[in-house]
């Protein structure tokens, strides 16, 4: 630690802190437009200057490190002052040096009430500028379907330029032109293809980069802000939705070091108009072949009529589906007397194994500690954009060797290519392969289970040769878990902790949907399966998606941001989404549904509250009531379990499952925003003039 004077206040910093850090560990507050906390040093705005003893003018203190202040002539400490009157000057210097060609937008602005330079003008602004010259006018850039420019506001901090290609890995932007006639803008004027470009609209100091779904529709001070999670991929990224009477406005990140730290995916952040087209807002019966508007008691009489029980009915949860809704259904099913559970690609898991056999046990965190990577049958990119991000900044400290089994991703960093199926995962199980030998040289190994493994009919066999490889390399060791299941499904691991799984004699996904093997299912916001004809599907959800078209009975549900629900991210990590607004219309929560349901149809839920089906489902599951909190398991034993269930394994290549990173779920396929962009990256449309 080095000892340093700020404001005549000691304190110790490592010496690797910059003068910065340093005055913000003595509490000093130093404005700035170009430094971020998770990007390099430009030292371009040099608004954080302060005073340091010694020093004939003042210094960027973003850009001066600690270890390199000199102590006075007789040793004094290194002093930097942050509030003298030099300071203040040059302060207000470089403000009106940023406002010569800044426009007066703030009126018609977007940033307006949340912008670093509105802020600071107000402390080190004047009234007046001494410059009579005209403004510099900027021509607006296209950027893609999110990013709206107005250039003119740019202060060219580079925050973008950096953010682009040190945490997206797509340097598609960057500055052209000298002095006055620098511009920031993307290459040929064409769309970003980052799955995080959203992000460059928290990032940017300024209104030159905003939100272009968002543009003119609210005010920051309008809004009600609510805490939650997101429910588009199994990351579980912490949130705020803002919302203003009953509709979502939008969604924006909140900082989570131990998840997402403050990024969120694309799609998580503009999938917000999804949530409010094509919504089922009452229930529905078909009759002769179509469907027609029904009461709950119509909807309710036609289901109880089926009168199946036992092994005739059936429930298959979806990708959205919350941890009170798995375990109201679970527990409707049980007491018809039926066994018959699937949730969304966790067929090839056994729960009884332990929570280890089927989380991502590195932790999300933990992949800045790996030295050594191997991606089995995934594409991070587009299954996990904020993991993928997280690997490419632990590869970038040069510490990552990566290897890929499956199919040739396109991910931000560079990798190895070892093979496409599973051949090429049992030569490197049996030490057969070069990379092996990178694994067991590693200290912390992780291996990287994707859905394009365990998604597939012979999955457990495939995850079984998985988890004997991560045994063989030394993965698994005292505090270090390198056995990791990336699940693409917000419900997977929730499902699998509460045993949503076929029970003993039950039938499985594939089984269910076998022609005559059902006459009642339960489709719990679950649309990517085909339901064969004569069995009588009841569907449970949000939008009129493909689970609503082949229903008899249509009951609307509420989307995540209108429940307070638990969900358990990939890691295992338990987390609360809060209740930003109301359903629309008729539509109630799951949950509440399926215990009116059961009054109905003679098997009553003892619950009537959401607080009394919480009790019940802690009871069973108790780790479910600590909140972000990873709850320990046997790893050893659970691994060891896992490898030992052998199997056959097919030759067929892997292949991730997510073909369109933008249209995964029924909101994302309900949002026009998440269609352009699907085009966009498809290659439909190229740029502003198509």
């Amino acid at each position: 630690m080095t000892k340093i004077l700020v404001d005549g206040k000691e304190i110790d910093v490592p010496p690797e802190y910059t003068l910065l850090q340093a005055c913000e560990a003595a509490g000093a507050e130093i404005p700035r437009f170009c430094y971020h906390e998770r990007l390099s040093i430009a030292g371009n705005c040099r608004m954080c200057l302060v005073e340091l003893a010694g020093s004939p003018k003042p210094v960027a203190s973003c850009a001066w490190g600690v270890r390199d202040c000199r102590p006075g002539p007789n040793g004094e400490l290194p002093s930097v002052k942050t509030k003298s009157p030099m300071v203040k000057k040059a302060r207000e210097g470089v403000m009106e040096f940023l406002l010569i060609n800044h426009p007066l937008d703030c009126p018609i602005c977007d940033q307006g009430g949340e912008c670093d330079l509105q802020d600071q003008a107000m402390g080190y602004g004047v009234d007046t500028s001494r410059f009579a010259e005209n403004k510099r006018a900027v021509e607006d850039k296209y950027m893609g379907a999110l990013i709206k420019t107005v250039m003119t506001r740019c202060i060219q901090c580079t925050r973008c330029v950096r953010f682009a290609n040190e945490v997206c890995g797509v340097p598609e932007m960057g500055l052209i032109g000298r002095g006055e006639d620098v511009e920031i803008t993307t290459y040929l004027e064409s769309a970003l293809t980052s799955e995080l470009q959203g992000n460059l609209v928290d990032i940017c100091p300024v209104g030159a980069l905003t939100s272009k779904p968002y543009a003119f529709t609210a005010r920051p001070w309008e809004l009600g802000k609510t805490q939650s999670i997101d429910v588009m991929d199994a990351v579980g990224s912490a949130i705020r939705v803002d919302t203003r009477g009953r509709e979502v406005m939008r969604i924006l990140p909140r900082v989570n070091e131990a998840v997402n730290e403050e990024w969120i995916s694309d799609k998580t952040r503009h999938v917000v108009d999804g949530l409010r087209t094509q919504r089922l807002d009452r229930p529905y019966l078909r009759e002769n072949g179509r469907l027609r508007p029904a009461s709950w008691n119509e909807a309710f009489a036609a289901i109880a009529a089926k009168n199946a029980r036992g092994n005739r009915v059936g429930a298959i949860a979806g990708d959205l589906a919350c941890a009170e809704d798995l375990f109201a259904l679970k527990d409707l099913l049980g007491r018809l007397g039926s066994a018959n559970l699937a949730a969304a690609n966790v067929a090839a898991f056994d729960p009884k194994l332990g929570r280890a056999s089927y989380l991502f046990n590195p932790t999300i965190a933990g992949i800045e500690e790996a030295d050594a990577l191997l991606i089995v049958g995934a594409n991070p990119r587009k299954e996990a954009a904020i993991i993928n991000a997280r690997i490419r900044k632990r590869w970038r400290t040069g510490e990552l060797k990566i290897g890929v089994i499956g199919e040739k991703p396109d991910l931000t960093y560079k990798y190895e290519h070892l093979g496409a199926g599973a051949d090429t995962l049992a030569e490197v199980a049996a030490g057969k392969h070069s990379f092996a030998e990178v694994l067991k040289g590693a200290k912390r190994p992780i291996v990287l289970v994707g859905a394009g493994v365990f998604g597939r009919k012979d999955g457990a066999a495939l995850l079984a040769q998985a988890a004997s490889l991560a045994t063989a390399i030394g993965a698994v060791k005292d505090g270090w878990n390198g056995f990791g299941v990336l699940h693409t499904a917000a419900s997977a691991a929730g499902a699998l902790d509460l045993g949503f799984v076929p029970g003993e004699g039950g039938l499985g996904l594939e089984q269910m949907l076998a022609p005559q093997a059902l006459d009642v299912l339960f489709l719990l916001g679950a649309d990517e399966v085909e339901v064969p004809a004569g069995t009588f599907v009841v569907y449970i959800g949000t939008h009129g998606d493909r689970g609503a078209h082949r229903a008899d009975v249509i009951l609307p549900g509420a989307a995540y941001t209108e429940k307070s629900s638990i969900y358990v991210n990939t890691e295992g990590r338990a987390q609360m989404a809060n209740r930003a607004g109301f359903p629309p219309g008729e539509a109630r929560e799951d949950w509440a549904i399926l215990r009116a349901l059961s009054e109905v149809i003679g098997a009553r839920l003892p619950y009537d509250s959401l607080q009394q089906l919480r009790q019940a489902m802690f009871k069973a599951v108790p780790h479910l009531m600590r909140i972000d909190q990873i709850e320990a398991s046997d790893d050893a034993a659970a691994l060891k379990a896992l490898a030992a269930r052998g199997g056959t394994a097919d030759k067929a290549a892997f292949k991730s499952p997510i073909a369109d990173f933008y249209l995964t779920n029924p909101i994302a396929r309900a949002s026009a925003v998440m269609a352009e962009c699907s085009r966009l990256a498809s290659g439909q449309v190229l740029s502003a003039a198509e």
